[in-house]
């Protein structure tokens, strides 16, 4: 799996995260110009907390379902084209593994015959909604929510539908905005809204097992549940009853702010005769537009940085003003031609590269790359403490 792995429209994801952005840019551009109904009317919004794993769902006259505890399936673990997994997991699977069943039994516990039950035909891997240390591992409680702006209607959903579970979500709502008098609604949906649910496939989609259906952490009917709820909201925004509307169980609330699984940082070396911020590989003395003006630092962790300073530059690039004899900030680690890297090297020692891609119409002149980083120092045997430094290369000429 590993071995198919898609690929942008550019050479690297530089170029590719550029074409892209620039094709949504254009295309928005187009739209908006385009643009002949103006949205008028009133504001008004209906939100509830709801338990996404105990939710009976209608779905005729005769039959009611309910959704799952949440659960990941073994076809989560092989990913997609763009992000394969690893190990020997696939899409599609609708039976599990013994040997990975095996290793979940032993380090995570075996999931519940009713969770199992629930979520057929998914092969359960992770039976998160039974996995509650150091907390819960997926949320029960879940966020629904639509805003509407006049004839507009915009459903914040909690997580990613795929595009036939959208249709369906959004073709829901605008019929039951028609059923109760408020006619002719531009329905749309905002993903990835208040809390991260995963995946939300159609019912068929879920019986396949790929990816996003191993993803549907709710179960098979998590799609139908949302429909329902969804429904809900739109007739109470319809019917001018959303002070009706009963919040719904509130949802817990965790500390995790002491909480890491990462490392934590020791303390970090210089190499001989050379202090933090040092050059290793200078620039050169001049470039031209087109460019790639670099220059190696000796560097402490990026971590450090970003666990002790709040407002924080890693690098910028400096102009020379000879008006005011003085440097002038033009660009920063968050602009689009600059490039930050880190490389630990052994004995405790790492290096930062920056990069400069001097794009066309860079303005002839006198330049620098400046670095700010921080190092952990060894004060005695039990304790370290972050110390700041900078790095600067020399001037650069830009003809």
């Amino acid at each position: 799996a590993a071995m198919c792995m898609a690929k942008g429209p550019g050479n690297d994801m530089f170029e590719s995260t550029r074409i892209i952005g620039q094709n949504i840019y254009l295309k928005a551009k187009e739209l908006y110009e385009k643009a002949s109904q103006e949205v008028t009317g009133p504001l008004s919004s209906a939100h509830q907390w709801v338990n996404m794993s105990d939710v009976s769902v209608q779905l005729s006259a005769t039959h009611t379902v309910k959704t799952c505890k949440p659960a990941l399936g073994h076809s989560f673990a092989a990913g997609t084209i763009d992000g394969v997994g690893a190990f020997n997991f696939t899409q599609g699977s609708v039976e599990g593994d013994p040997f990975w069943d095996q290793i979940r039994d032993q380090l995570l516990g075996e999931p519940s015959n009713e969770t199992k039950a629930c979520h057929k035909p998914k092969p359960i891997l992770f039976s998160t909604g039974e996995m509650t240390w150091p907390h819960p591992w997926h949320p029960d409680i879940v966020d629904v929510q639509i805003a509407a702006i006049g004839s507009l209607a915009i459903l914040a959903v909690p997580g990613e539908f795929t595009t036939m579970s959208g249709r369906r979500l959004r073709e829901a709502v605008k019929s039951e905005f028609d059923s109760h008098g408020t006619r002719g609604m531009n329905v749309v949906i905002a993903g990835l809204c208040n809390v991260y649910t995963h995946y939300i496939t159609t019912y068929e989609e879920y019986q396949v097992q790929r990816y996003e259906a191993a993803s549907t952490i709710y179960g098979p009917h998590t799609l139908s549940a949302y429909i329902q709820l969804y429904r809900g909201l739109a007739k109470a925004i319809a019917l001018n009853a959303t002070q009706e509307l009963p919040r719904g169980p509130e949802p817990p609330l965790f500390n995790v702010t002491s909480l890491t699984l990462l490392p934590s940082l020791s303390a970090e070396k210089a190499p001989d005769a050379k202090t933090f911020g040092d050059v290793l590989e200078e620039v050169r003395q001049e470039y031209r537009e087109g460019e790639v003006a670099e220059v190696t630092f000796v560097g402490g962790n990026p971590r450090n940085s970003a666990e002790n300073a709040t407002e924080h530059n890693f690098l910028t690039v400096e102009r020379y003003s000879n008006i005011s004899s003085s440097w002038r900030v033009v660009l920063n680690d968050a602009s689009w031609d600059t490039r930050f890297y880190w490389s630990k090297v052994s004995g405790g020692q790492s290096n930062v590269t920056i990069e400069w891609h001097i794009p066309a119409g860079t303005e002839p002149g006198v330049y620098r790359l400046r670095y700010f980083g921080h190092y952990k120092k060894r004060v005695n045997l039990f304790r370290t403490i972050t110390v700041p430094f900078e790095g600067s290369s020399s001037a650069f000429q830009i003809t």
